[in-house]
């Protein structure tokens, strides 16, 4: 059997002699490589938004919504992102009654609401084969609408289609030319709604789905409409395994309505939502991404998306997010 530790004892002395001393002369002892990285510019703050979503709180069975509330703002965040489901307070069990209630508590508390987002686009695509559960995910998704209007926020993420879904077994591949029609209908069908309740319609860039898959792609889809409603909700990390968001922003520009900061490294090989990480514990080049926000002049909310509370102490992910974010923004040195 081949003696691995040997060769690699002895690939790592070639290298150095090779290398000399250049092998480590980036900051800190680093790889050089690694200084090409953008490095945060010194006292440069950005006026954009602190938001978190609710995924990164243990609700609800640990705390209920007043206190994810709560603590969100005691963090010092500006905003709450909500997600919709089918078993709770943000579920079709709701009404107008219930989501203006919610809606009033977060204005109590003094948080605002940055958006509502949904899980329930996996199983009920709006591109399905399946027509029951293309229809039913449509159904679902005007009701969101209409509870992003209750709740008080202008901002719905929408998952526009999908190609595949490669978590779900139960989701036959859809060929790409039919899930971009269907997708469009599906969202212009949508547009009537959403302009009467003023709810922007925010396409989210996925990659795992195989659907939108460029800047170009994404950019085509949405000025297909040419509506003030449709726009795009740009998440981070979605493209973080084969792409990088600081070339995206610049080519997306003014269409981007909201966003979703995701940490993801590189480093690993789960390609699962485990591949995520809590804020700044990956591979995303921040400094990069902030000016690049910036230079297109996007002042919205940055939401941290999370799906794994802690287990013990949930707190800590809430304040440790709100201290990086603070970083981030040059609001703390």
């Amino acid at each position: 059997m081949p003696d691995f530790n040997a060769s690699r004892r002895a690939w790592l002395s070639s290298t150095l002699a090779a290398g000399g001393t250049t092998a480590l002369s980036g900051p800190w002892g680093l790889p050089a490589a690694w200084s090409q990285v953008a490095t945060p510019t010194p006292g440069k703050r950005y006026s954009m938004k602190k938001s978190i979503n609710l995924w990164a709180f243990p609700y609800p069975q640990k705390m209920t919504l007043q206190q994810c509330f709560r603590l969100a703002k005691d963090a010092g965040f500006d905003g709450i992102e909500l997600n919709y489901d089918l078993d709770s307070d943000l579920s079709p069990k709701s009404g107008t009654t219930e989501f203006t209630a919610i809606r009033r508590m977060a204005e109590r508390i003094g948080i605002a609401i940055s958006g509502l987002c949904s899980f329930l686009f996996w199983p009920y695509p709006l591109t399905a084969n399946d027509q029951v559960r293309r229809a039913r995910g449509l159904e679902l998704a005007a009701a969101m609408t209409q509870a992003a209007h209750d709740l008080g926020t202008e901002n719905l993420l929408v998952v526009p289609g999908a190609v595949h879904i490669p978590w779900r077994t139960d989701y036959d591949p859809v060929r790409n030319d039919v899930c971009e029609q269907r997708a469009k209908e599906a969202v212009q069908s949508l547009l009537p709604l959403a302009e009467r309740l003023k709810v922007h319609l925010n396409m989210e860039n996925i990659f795992f789905n195989g659907f939108l898959m460029t800047p170009m792609e994404m950019n085509a889809f949405v000025d297909s409409f040419q509506s003030e409603w449709v726009h795009v909700h740009f998440d981070t990390g979605n493209i973080m395994e084969y792409q990088f968001p600081e070339h995206w922003i610049p080519l997306l520009g003014q269409r981007i309505r909201n966003v979703h900061l995701k940490e993801f490294t590189k480093k690993g090989t789960d390609h699962s939502l485990e591949a995520f990480r809590p804020l700044l514990d990956g591979t995303t080049n921040w400094p990069a991404v902030l000016d690049a926000f910036d230079q297109v002049g996007y002042r919205g909310y940055l939401t941290f998306e999370y799906f794994h509370p802690y287990q013990h102490w949930p707190e800590a992910l809430v304040f440790q997010t709100a201290d990086s974010l603070d970083r981030m923004l040059g609001n703390k040195s």
